[in-house]
Parts: C-alpha cells; sequence; structure tokens
C-alpha cells in the first residue's frame, strides 16, 4: 500500500513538474527566436521576465505549496489522496493560465499586438500594387544617373551584351535593417536586360553563379559581412573569355555597395571594428583601403574587360558614394551609369536606358571626390571614447561646411585645385540630349521680401528627355564673421518631357529671409548681412549658368524665421563644448584652421567631468520633485476619441477626454509604441499599426511579412536623385494609399539625416549631404502620406549621421549613447533644416527621436530639441516617439518629463513610474494628449464612429479570448469529470 501511494506521489509530482518544463521549453523557444530575428533583445527579455516576475511567482508559490501537501499528506487515505492530487492538478493548470493570461495580456500585450498584427492588416489589392510597381520603375528611371558617355555611345545599338561582375547575379536593392525592404518580388538585372530587348551571354552568368550563389549578409543591425564575392582575375579561363569576345564586343560591368542599420562602411577593410566581419582573401584589399574603393579583384576584372572589350560600361550600384576616379583608366569604358537602391522592381528601367527608350534624367545627391580621405570629416567620424571615462563622442569639427559647401567654398575661384579634387559635383548627371536654360529679370517686392524670376528651359538636342534647374544663392561673406558657404541650394525643379526643340517656363519665388545665415550672437537670430547677393542657376554645384545679383543695403535681423511660429534664441551652445577645446572649421582666411579643425582627436580626449554627471543617461535620473495638484482621472464624460477628430489642437474637449484616462491607461498608451499605438477602452481608442520604414511598409515580425504586399520603393538615395518633387509627392501618396488599404496608420520614415560622411551606414535611407534636397523631398512625401491618412515619422530626429556608437554596450552590460559635439549655426543650418521643412511645409504628425545625444543630451528628452525647437518655435502638433528602447541610458520619466511622447517599445520596460508624482502625471496627459491627437486625425478614424463600450480588442486577442474560453470550459469538465470518478470510486461503495 504504502509503495503504492509513494508511487502515486511521485506520478503526480512528475505530472506537475513535466507541465512546468514544457510551459518553460515552449517559452524559452520563443524567446530564442525572438532573439534570433532581432526582434528584441536580451535586455528586452531580461526587463520583461523582471516585470513579469509576480506572474511567475504565483506558479512557483502554487507549485511549492501542492508539493508541500503531497509530501505532508501522503500517507493520508485513498479518499484524500484522490482529492488531493487531482485538485492539484487542476489547480495548478488553472494558476498557469491564469498567470499566462495576465502575461499577454500584461506585460507581453506589446509584443503580442505587434508580432499578431498579421491578423489585422490587409493585403493591398492586385490594382493598387502595380501602380507601387510602375512608380518604383518612374522613380528608378529618372533617379538613373549618367556619369560618363563618351562621344554619346549610349544609348548601345549592340544587341548582344557580355555582363561583368559578379555583383549582377546579386545587386542590392535597398539597404539593411528597419529601411530595407521585400525583394522577393524582384526584377534583376537581367530580367531587365532581356525586357529590353537585349541578350546576355548564359555561359558568363553561369561562370558567377557557380563561383558563389548567393551574397554574405550584407549587414544587420547586430553585425555585418562586408565580403565582396568577386572572382580573381587568374579564374576567368582562355576559353570563357574567348567565348565572350565571340559573343559580343560589348561588356557591361555592374559593381555593387551596400550599407545597414547599425554599421558604419570600414574605412580600412584590414582593420575592421568588432562586429564587423569579412570572409574574402586577404590579399582583396590594400592595406588602409576603404569599402568604398575597388578591390583588387574588382581590378583584374577591369583590367581584364578593358583588354578584351571594345566597349565598356559601368553601373555602379550604391547608395554611398564611392572612389570612381579609376573611371578614367580604363580607356575602352566609354560610359558609366550610377542606380542607387532600386527597389524590388527599380532595376526594369536600366535595360531601357541603355536601349535610349528612356533617358536618364537623375542628378548626384552627393559629392563624388577621387580621395574620401581627402574630405573634412573623415577624422572625425567613427569610433572614439572619452580617456578614463566610458562614454563615445564625435565631434562634428567641419561646422557647416557639410558636402559641396566645404568643396564650392575652399576653392572658389581655385578651378584647377577644385578639380584635382572632385570628380562629379553636387547636382551633377549628364544626358541623351541637350537643353539651355535662360534666366529672367529678378522681380523683387521691397515691402514683403518676395523674390520672383522664371528659367525657360528649351531642349536643343535630338532626343526627347527631362532636364533639371538647380537655384542657388551666394550670401555675401566678410572674413572672420558668420560663417557661410560659397553657394548654397536654395530651391529647384525637373521640367517635364520635352521633345526636340520644346520649351518650358518654370516660375522661382522664394522670400529673401531663406538666405540668411545663423547668427549665435546676443542671444541667437537669423541675419541677412548687407551686401550683394548672387542667385543663380546652375547645371550642378559648380557649374554656373546664370547669375542674378540682389543688393543689401542694410542688415536684417529675423527673431522669428519666416513660417515658423515662435521666436529664434540659442539652444544648442551648451552643445558646442565637451572641454576639450577641439577647433571648428572656419572660412577665415581661406581655411586657415584646417589642418587643426580636421584633424583626428587625441587617444587622450577627456570629456569635462561634469558633463558626465549631468548627461541624461538613465543612471543619472532621479524622480522629478513633486509639485502641484494630482489631475483628476478616471473621469466620465462620454466621450470617446473619434469625437475629436478634426478638432484643432487647443479644444477644451481633449482635456475632458483625457480625463476619463486613468494613469493606468496612460502608462500603456505611453508604453506600448513598437510597431503600434496602443487600444485604450476608456476612450473608445482603437489600436493602430505602425511600421517600417523609409523604403515602403515593412516588418520585422514573421506574422506580418506573410501577409504584406506593399511596395518594395527605392531607396531615398535614388528618390532624391531625381530631383522631382512631384515624384516625391507621388512617392508619398502611394505610400498612404497602401497604408489606408492595408490597415497601417503610421508609417517610420522618411529619414532625413544627412550624408556627412560618405561611410554612414544608412546613407541609403537618408536623402542627400544637402539639408534643403532632403527637406524638400521628404516635406513632398509627407504631404502625401498625409492626404490618405498615414502620419509619418520623420526621423532620425536628431544629429544621428553615423551608426558607429550610435548605442554601444557598456562593460557593465548596459547601453549607452552616442554624444555629438557641433555648433549651433550647423546644427540649424545644416541637420535641423529638414526635419524644419517636413514640420511647416509637409505637415508632419510625427517624429521619432534619434539615439544620439546632443552634447550630452539624449535627443529624446531634450527639451531644447523637443519643446522649444519643434513644438514652440515650428508649431508642430504631433506626437514625438523614441526609437527602439533598448534600455539602458533611455528613461521613459525622462522622455516625457522632457517633451517626449511615446515609445517605441513591444515590451514592458519602457514604463513611466513615479506615477504619485503629480508633475509625472500631468506630463502623462500632455504625452497622451499628443498621441491621440495624431492618431484622431489618421486614417484610423477616417470611416466612423467608434462608441464607447465598442470592442477595441485586436483581432487576435478576441480569438485568444475563445480560446481561453475553451481551455476555461475543458478545465471545468475536467473538475465536474474529478467530481464523477469520485462519487463512483467512493460514494457508492460506502
Amino acid at each position: 500500500m504504502k509503495n503504492r501511494k509513494l508511487r502515486s506521489l511521485l506520478i503526480s509530482l512528475g505530472v506537475i513538474i513535466g507541465l512546468l518544463i514544457i510551459v518553460a521549453g515552449a517559452a524559452t523557444v520563443v524567446i530564442r527566436s525572438l532573439l534570433a530575428a532581432g526582434i528584441v533583445s536580451q535586455s528586452d527579455i531580461t526587463s520583461t521576465l523582471v516585470l513579469g516576475s509576480k506572474y511567475f511567482i504565483a506558479i512557483g508559490i502554487v507549485l511549492l505549496l501542492i508539493i508541500v501537501l503531497l509530501i505532508v499528506f501522503w500517507k493520508r487515505e485513498s479518499k484524500f489522496q484522490f482529492w488531493l492530487k487531482w485538485e492539484s492538478l487542476i489547480v495548478f493548470l488553472v494558476t498557469i493560465v491564469v498567470s499566462m493570461t495576465s502575461m499577454i495580456f500584461g506585460p507581453m500585450q506589446g509584443l503580442m499586438n505587434a508580432n499578431n498584427a498579421g491578423t489585422s492588416i490587409n493585403s493591398i489589392s492586385k490594382e493598387l500594387s502595380n501602380d507601387g510597381n510602375q512608380l518604383t520603375q518612374q522613380i528608378s528611371s529618372e533617379g538613373t544617373t549618367l556619369l560618363q558617355n563618351t562621344k554619346g555611345y549610349l544609348p548601345i545599338k549592340a544587341k548582344k551584351v557580355n555582363v561583368f561582375g559578379w555583383a549582377s547575379t546579386s545587386p542590392f536593392y535597398g539597404g539593411t535593417g528597419s529601411g530595407s525592404g521585400n525583394t522577393s518580388k524582384n526584377i534583376d538585372i537581367y530580367q531587365s536586360l532581356k525586357d529590353a530587348g537585349f541578350t546576355t551571354n548564359q555561359k558568363l552568368y553561369n561562370f558567377y553563379h557557380n563561383y558563389r550563389k548567393s551574397r554574405p549578409s550584407s549587414g544587420s543591425i547586430l553585425g555585418a559581412d562586408w565580403t565582396l564575392p568577386e572572382p580573381k582575375g587568374s579564374q576567368y579561363s582562355k576559353s570563357l573569355i574567348n567565348q565572350t569576345k565571340k559573343f559580343s564586343d560589348t561588356a557591361i560591368v555592374v559593381l555593387s555597395r551596400s550599407g545597414g542599420e547599425g554599421n558604419d562602411l570600414p574605412t580600412d577593410m584590414r582593420n575592421m571594428a568588432a562586429n564587423q566581419t569579412y570572409h574574402g582573401r586577404k590579399d582583396d584589399f590594400n592595406k588602409g583601403q576603404s569599402y568604398l574603393e575597388i578591390d583588387n579583384p574588382e581590378k583584374e576584372m577591369l583590367k581584364l574587360v578593358n583588354q578584351n572589350f571594345k566597349n565598356v560600361i559601368v553601373v555602379v550600384n550604391s547608395a554611398n558614394s564611392m572612389e570612381l576616379g579609376w573611371l578614367k583608366n580604363y580607356s575602352h569604358i566609354k560610359a558609366a551609369l550610377w542606380m542607387a537602391g532600386t527597389g524590388a522592381q527599380g532595376f526594369e528601367a536600366l535595360g531601357k536606358i541603355l536601349k535610349g527608350e528612356i533617358n536618364p534624367s537623375g542628378r548626384t545627391t552627393d559629392t563624388y571626390v577621387y580621395n574620401l580621405k581627402n574630405t573634412p570629416t573623415y577624422n572625425n567620424f567613427g569610433s572614439y571614447y572619452y580617456s578614463g571615462q566610458e562614454a563615445a563622442y564625435v565631434h562634428e569639427t567641419e561646422n557647416i561646411f557639410v558636402g559641396y559647401k566645404y568643396w564650392e567654398t575652399r576653392y572658389l575661384n581655385n578651378q584647377k585645385g577644385y578639380r584635382q579634387h572632385v570628380q562629379y559635383p553636387f547636382g551633377y548627371g549628364l544626358s541623351y540630349t541637350t537643353f539651355k536654360q535662360s534666366m529672367s529679370k529678378l522681380n523683387v517686392n521691397k515691402s514683403s521680401g518676395e523674390i520672383s524670376f522664371n528659367v525657360t528651359v528649351k531642349n536643343t538636342g535630338r532626343r526627347s528627355g527631362k532636364d533639371v534647374v538647380q537655384v542657388y544663392y551666394t550670401a555675401p561673406y566678410y572674413n572672420g564673421g558668420i560663417e557661410k558657404s560659397a553657394t548654397n541650394l536654395l530651391d529647384f525643379a525637373k521640367t517635364k518631357n520635352l521633345k526636340p526643340g520644346e520649351s518650358q517656363t518654370i516660375k522661382f519665388s522664394f522670400n529673401r529671409a531663406e538666405m540668411s545665415s545663423y547668427d549665435e550672437k546676443d542671444g541667437g537670430h537669423y541675419v541677412l548681412d548687407r551686401g550683394e547677393y548672387q542667385i543663380q542657376i546652375k547645371n550642378n554645384s559648380h557649374s554656373v549658368i546664370a547669375t542674378r545679383n540682389y543688393n543689401l543695403s542694410k542688415k536684417i535681423t529675423y527673431n522669428t524665421l519666416l513660417g515658423d511660429s515662435g521666436t529664434t534664441s540659442n539652444q544648442f551652445q551648451y552643445a558646442e563644448n565637451d572641454g576639450s577645446n577641439f577647433t571648428y572649421l572656419s572660412r577665415k582666411n581661406n581655411f586657415a584652421n584646417y589642418k587643426e579643425a580636421t584633424k583626428a582627436p587625441s587617444a587622450n580626449t577627456k570629456l569635462k567631468s561634469n558633463l558626465l554627471k549631468t548627461a541624461t543617461l538613465a543612471q543619472n535620473y532621479k524622480n522629478t520633485n513633486s509639485s502641484g495638484s494630482m489631475p483628476s482621472q478616471n473621469q466620465n464624460n462620454n466621450l470617446v476619441l473619434s469625437d475629436l477628430r478634426g478638432k484643432s489642437y487647443n479644444n477644451s474637449k481633449w482635456n475632458k477626454l483625457i480625463n476619463q484616462m486613468s494613469v493606468s491607461d496612460m502608462g500603456k498608451l505611453i508604453t506600448y509604441g513598437g510597431y503600434q499605438t496602443f487600444p485604450i477602452r476608456s476612450i473608445g481608442k482603437i489600436g493602430t499599426h505602425d511600421f517600417d520604414g523609409p523604403a515602403g511598409f515593412n516588418s520585422l515580425f514573421a506574422s506580418v511579412t506573410s501577409k504584406l504586399n506593399t511596395t518594395s520603393f527605392p531607396t531615398e538615395v535614388m528618390l532624391a536623385s531625381t530631383w522631382s518633387k512631384q515624384l516625391a509627392k507621388k512617392y508619398g501618396e502611394q505610400v498612404g494609399k497602401e497604408g489606408k488599404q492595408a490597415n497601417i496608420s503610421g508609417w517610420y520614415g522618411p529619414a532625413m539625416n544627412l550624408h556627412r560622411s560618405a561611410f554612414g551606414g544608412r546613407n541609403f535611407e537618408y536623402f542627400s549631404e544637402d539639408p534643403k534636397l532632403s527637406g524638400f523631398m521628404a516635406s513632398n512625401e509627407i504631404s502625401g502620406a498625409k492626404k490618405y491618412g498615414v502620419y509619418s515619422y520623420i526621423k532620425h530626429f536628431a544629429m544621428n549621421e553615423q551608426e558607429t556608437n550610435r548605442f554601444y554596450i557598456k562593460k557593465d552590460g548596459s547601453i549607452s549613447g552616442l554624444m555629438t559635439w557641433n555648433t549651433e549655426q550647423a546644427i540649424r543650418e545644416a541637420y535641423l533644416k529638414p526635419f524644419r521643412m517636413a514640420v511647416e511645409n509637409g505637415g508632419a504628425s510625427a517624429a521619432m527621436t534619434s539615439y544620439s545625444m546632443i552634447g550630452n543630451r539624449w535627443s529624446g528628452a531634450n527639451k531644447q530639441l523637443l519643446q522649444n525647437i519643434l513644438r514652440k518655435e515650428w508649431g508642430f502638433k504631433g506626437l514625438t516617439e523614441t526609437d527602439y528602447f533598448a534600455g539602458g541610458f533611455l528613461n521613459a520619466n525622462e522622455s516625457i518629463l522632457n517633451g517626449g511622447d511615446l515609445m517605441l517599445s513591444t515590451l514592458g520596460n519602457a514604463q513611466v513610474t513615479d506615477t504619485s508624482n503629480p508633475k509625472v502625471v500631468k506630463a502623462m496627459r500632455r504625452a497622451s494628449h499628443n498621441i491621440l491627437y495624431t492618431v484622431a486625425n489618421s486614417n484610423a478614424y477616417a470611416k466612423g464612429h467608434y462608441h464607447k463600450g465598442q470592442s477595441v480588442l485586436w483581432n487576435y486577442q478576441q480569438t485568444l479570448i475563445r480560446y481561453i474560453i475553451v481551455v476555461a470550459v475543458i478545465l471545468l469538465l475536467l473538475q465536474i469529470l474529478v467530481v464523477f470518478l469520485y462519487r463512483r470510486k467512493y460514494v457508492k461503495k460506502s
């Protein structure tokens, strides 16, 4: 009898522990898959487990209690044993169900919402998908840039072509990370050539395909493999070369370079960062050679092609500007085309351009130089740490002189020096035809400061084509005065398709305030110095077509810049000096301080101690002092969010609506902002979907990806290279239409940081080195998407110009940010200008802040940036969201108290604490207001009225609840069965 009871006890314990192991094992599998996919980090899991520990504690306590009861009472009579075992099992199962349900609908809800978005999004229609593909092809057609066309070689007459370069079999359609797109249904280079009527050499294709079938992982958030799979020259057999020569005398060479989130491109392929790998041959790159130079196998291939083919065309497939001086070294290279990331369908343009069906009209978005080591940013871009202090930094010592603004200023009136350094100026591009541009006189309204003029463009060649009118200005510079570039892009326009002999007149109008410079003196303001202003139309940043002068007799000061809502004043002077006394580049005496300003920082550079202590790092945060009276929440005002749609931001009903929310409601709304906005029952707020990224909607979550068939657009570099505001508007409208059909309301794009360096890992998802070009493209995208109810998250706000140390893991395992130092003038004139245009011209109502720290203040908790500039100065109405909430130096309390609203968090690691403090609760109310205002005016509320009491649950939640009900019924039936078995076994016997 004892043995039977002991055996029964052990079996009972085994069953219960086995169930626990199964649950734990399933959780482990899920966690590992999330980690492997990069959806969450280890710190996310840890923080969520800490928050969810109370649910696991309940399971542990019940299990421990059951074990104790089974051991203590294992000698009791059979009737008692029967009840103890079965009721223990049922109680344990109920505990697991209740705990897991509480966990899923508690701290795991954000992740569950994001991971199950596929249950509530829709596939877009075939017709809309076709529209997206057509637009992608049009953008690539107009964005492809003709860099070289010796003696008008293109378009080509050949029908057969040899395609060289392994990259031809696996080109880059975009970049990696959140800005990537779905290219599973792509058109590759060979398909493009075939569709245009060309025949390609299959034996050459097979040679590359057999050499390597797929490209190595070109980049991820966690690391990158920069291997370039290119055969050595000796690997091309003599028979293969002879066969290619017989096949055609024309060769197309394809070279590709990639970039991605989390990693900047290597400046030295022999000495890469810890999270970068290279599996190519050691001798492929010479010592000190960068990723943006051609490697030795590529040189050998180019030499081989040049020796054996009369006509060579090069296709440069890279969003990052490469060193292309080698194009001059091969006599048979007749033409070169630049194609940045094309999206899934964009390569279809290549064959049509080569054939002449499309006349290329793209222009460069960056300055192409012969040697990137000579750029003023080179020595101050990358990984730098303060000596003896665990803090990363970057000194942006070039000041306002980013890209062409340096080269055009440094070599003003020095054509020889300019040509030694610059190969292709900013805004450069050739055509198959010729154009003549003529500029009218200026029409000046002296009272308003409005200046207007016309530009007439005539096609003087023999082919139809489009031209780009580029308008620049030069402001008077006084040696040692306010820093100014010798030329600045002011505006641009693209013509319609002009037939030979056809003309088009385009009117330009602007206010003279747009030519002002920021002056930090006397508190800060914008000024127009007295003197002569040159307004020019150019072929590019360097080649002048016509000039008109505007003279200003006296200095004008602007305390409120045109378009702003508030007054201007210094906000970022604290970010100019970290205590190490580095030097900013100055135009004074023609950059006399160039060597000192652009040198690499010393290894002994130290951060002023108080700047580390006062930095907006989580470890420095202390609960704010309690002040004021606690707002009254949980009121019943009988409002739902849809009642506020279309109401002004300051409408009194917003306060009444927010009064209905509990502090817990506001906390959930703020915390769970990862790829969504959270549903709130008390105000009838449904949940919305917010998706990545700048190249069209995409998602890291498998359940979404399988259903998402939205367009994979070209990269923002390709869009910017069209120099077409109209195409940018169409791009945004297509995103808006797709979002509306797919049930997606928020779009994590466009991204508009600058190409400060050619090595920027995310240059593919940023437009240009120029703020005006970036701002015009972005604002048109945003207004286009907004037309169909999609709110665009302008990002990364601000100063996210490099990926290196964007956030880095410290020795103690915590995460910290990159301290970025620059002048107030440069921050405003260069890095903030695209965002200002996006708000004031594009109507942006959402912004994603960056990991970057402006000086020692994290952008996501930077009062000067989020309140003083964005809201007060620019008049922004809407929400701000952090970049992915990875813990570490990020702090939700600090963010909302300084102007942040939403946390890009799928887990519970971004919770607002200290909610008994009236000051914190008031900040939560403001944040909730901003989020709700944005969502109420989106496509989520375009179709109808949502009533209080109507379900705000996601589809998957409704399904889960049905499953929970089924499980509850099963447990109830199990309990009934236990009672039945007990009665049959024991009651009848008695």
